[in-house]
């Protein structure tokens, strides 16, 4: 019971906006119910659903490789115990700082006392939105792209660094910015517009300000560099210029492998990013107008990796293929641990392979919007893309929150409701008074008997003006 009480719960942000602003008007209240004081809400999430579970309810839990995933989520809790980033108006908080804690001064190298860890320091939920079963995952990974340090014959398209008159509000110049919301322009000192979308940009419009990092060979290579966030360049010497996210133009992301389902090209069954490439290549003309049709344009970064170090994730700390994911950044605190359980075309694009993996939330995605919404990272290079491009499937979540935000043990101290008040007793219906009423009451006379209706004449049928009803015309 505790646990169906528990699922459908309103936002954090909502129930802290309803005890602000009732806080003042109901001290009286509180002071008439004083076991209202103080209640110690359960876990709140915001267009989610959870239902607490066991350990042994996470299909193949005891067989993952805790090891590995414990690793991961060590590297994450460096910055979260730097305290980098905002996590308290998400439903986590500051709450991983405890487990974090325990997970830095702890020397474990073996399986079964990093499993021991994470049942140990935190409880296991399932997610999803709200009137749905499972969650959702996509893949992504770094690609491998040849390019030069300058403009050729053969490498024409330029990688542009963050333009100077980008502005978002509340953001000062070179500040990290968002990866979603309204981005402008100057115009004067004063004057904001938005900014060039794909189209304006790929015509020259920010063309020769010395913005260039590097060049491509094709708008398509740096279509994809922009879809995954980064990118390894390989330079014709045999060098590698290492790339990052670092802003975007304002646009909302437009996915072209849906204009190519909903255009009837290719069948939603076959898609994946293979597919797509194959057919821009093929039709440079159509591949010019389906890239347009996605205004968002991604500007990079040069960071300072070695080789055969692996990209660098919103959280700042170096992504692990097939245990890092991609997360809501807004409902989620980075590091947060999530069991992701179902099957997955892994092998294959038929192939039904078992995936049970436990994942660490260390990136994040302007797609990536929801509760049990995740990306997941598998990696650099063309094999790695081959298995990311497959990936676009419904899949079981269990999110890890710290025992400190058990719901279940939370869902001890909420408050019962006040007891019904007694049902009043109705009043017997009145009955006629007879002749010579009890104790002298009044006698009631009956009313007359109504008088039998004549025939009439029919009635002239009345005229009704407004009986035809008046439609506009659409404008």
């Amino acid at each position: 019971m505790i646990a169906a009480a528990l699922m459908l719960v309103p936002t954090t942000s909502d129930a802290r906006s309803r005890h602000h602003h009732h806080g003042a008007k109901s001290s009286h209240h509180a002071g008439s119910h004083p076991r209202h004081r103080h209640v110690l809400w359960p876990l709140q999430i915001a267009d989610g659903q959870y239902l607490p579970a066991g350990w042994d309810q996470l299909p193949g839990w005891e067989d993952d490789d805790h090891l590995a995933a414990f690793k991961t989520f060590r590297a994450s809790c460096r910055p979260i115990l730097a305290g980098r980033g905002r996590a308290d108006a998400k439903p986590l908080g500051d709450s991983l700082r405890e487990p974090c804690r325990a997970a830095r001064a702890s020397a474990i190298s073996t399986e079964p006392v990093a499993r021991a860890f994470f049942e140990r320091h935190f409880v296991p939920l399932l997610i999803s939105r709200i009137g749905e079963t499972q969650g959702f995952v996509t893949g992504y990974y770094e690609p491998v792209i040849d390019g030069s340090p300058v403009k050729t014959d053969d490498y024409t398209v330029p990688v542009y660094r963050r333009p100077s008159n980008l502005f978002v509000r509340g953001y000062t110049q070179g500040a990290a910015l968002p990866n979603g919301g309204p981005v402008f322009r100057k115009v004067g000192r004063r004057k904001l517009v938005p900014y060039y979308d794909r189209g304006a940009i790929e015509d020259g419009a920010i063309e020769g300000r010395g913005l260039e990092i590097c060049w491509l060979k094709s708008q398509t290579d740096l279509l994809f560099a922009q879809i995954q966030g980064s990118a390894r360049i390989r330079l014709p010497d045999g060098r590698v210029v290492r790339i990052n996210y670092d802003a975007h133009n304002g646009y909302p992301y437009t996915p072209v492998g849906r204009i190519l389902i909903e255009r009837g090209i290719i069948p939603r069954e076959e898609m994946s990013m293979h597919r797509i490439r194959e057919w821009m290549d093929a039709n440079p003309d159509g591949a010019k107008e389906l890239r347009r049709a996605n205004r968002s344009y991604v500007f990079f970064r040069k960071v300072d990796l070695n080789d055969d170090d692996e990209a660098v994730g919103a959280q700042g700390v170096p992504l692990t293929p097939w245990r890092s994911i991609a997360v809501d950044k807004g409902l989620h605190v980075y590091g947060t641990p999530f069991f992701i359980s179902g099957e997955l075309p892994i092998e294959s694009v038929n192939a039904r392979t078992p995936f049970r993996r436990l994942m660490i939330g260390q990136d994040t995605g302007s797609a990536i919007v929801g509760p049990a919404r995740a990306d997941l990272y598998f990696g650099a290079g063309a094999e790695a893309g081959a298995v990311a491009g497959r990936i676009r499937h419904p899949i079981g979540f269990a999110i890890l929150v710290p025992t400190s935000l058990d719901p279940v043990a939370s869902g001890r101290t909420l408050p019962l409701p006040e007891p019904r008040p007694p049902a009043k007793a109705r009043k017997p219906a009145a009955t006629p008074a007879k002749s010579g009423g009890k104790d002298g009451a009044a006698i009631v006379p009956t009313p007359e008997a109504r008088p039998a209706a004549t025939p009439s004449q029919p009635q002239a049928r009345r005229h009704h003006p407004h009986h035809h009803r008046h439609h506009r015309r659409p404008h």
